[in-house]
């Protein structure tokens, strides 16, 4: 698509398109310049689509709006519909881990490849359904099976990398400042 293609379309619907998608309040000079657009015809598009969402003119109001916060301007969720908006993020978000899965998935972390047995044996507990529950969230994976027991031995997934916002397990802290005697505690 060519720029005249693109400055064709209407100034409104740019601006709208990037609102969508910013994470953070958007000035009108940056949008000016962004949509290579003079800055008066951004400020009053801006307007245009506030009236816009809040039911100035023929439309109805929107369950958004646009409002004008730390210098720029940004969508959210009209105050009339917060409680049908949180419910919604809060029944799609995964649950918290209990603290015997978060314990569970330090020791993988930490030691991987492990079996199942020896996180049990480090934990002192059986660990079968909070591995089960681990693989079920994809925040672990079966490694590999060893050739003589069978015994299956697992990792941590990409998922959990992502989640914990790491690169790679190089990133985690090192264990044994945060134990006393943290080599002997985890047998390492």
């Amino acid at each position: 698509m060519t720029m005249h293609e693109t400055a064709a379309r209407p100034l409104e619907r740019r601006i709208e398109a990037i609102l969508m998608v910013a994470d953070e309040p958007q000035g009108p000079v940056h949008l000016a310049t962004a949509l290579r657009a003079p800055v008066k015809d951004v400020k009053a598009a801006i307007e245009a689509l506030r009236a816009d969402y809040d039911g100035e003119g023929d439309g109805p109001e929107r369950g958004f709006e646009l409002r004008e916060v730390g210098g720029g301007w940004r969508v959210y969720v009209r105050a009339a519909y917060d409680a049908d908006a949180a419910d919604f993020v809060l029944t799609q978000q995964p649950t918290r881990l209990s603290q015997a899965a978060l314990e569970t998935l330090a020791v993988i972390a930490y030691k991987q490849p492990i079996t199942r047995g020896a996180v049990a044996a480090i934990r002192a507990v059986n660990v079968d359904s909070v591995v089960r529950t681990l693989l079920g969230r994809g925040l672990i994976r079966e490694a590999f099976a060893d050739a003589e027991t069978g015994a299956i031995h697992y990792e941590t997934s990409e998922l959990l990398l992502a989640q914990l916002g790491l690169n790679s397990l190089d990133e985690l802290p090192p264990i044994s400042p945060l134990l006393p005697d943290g080599e002997e505690e985890l047998n390492l």
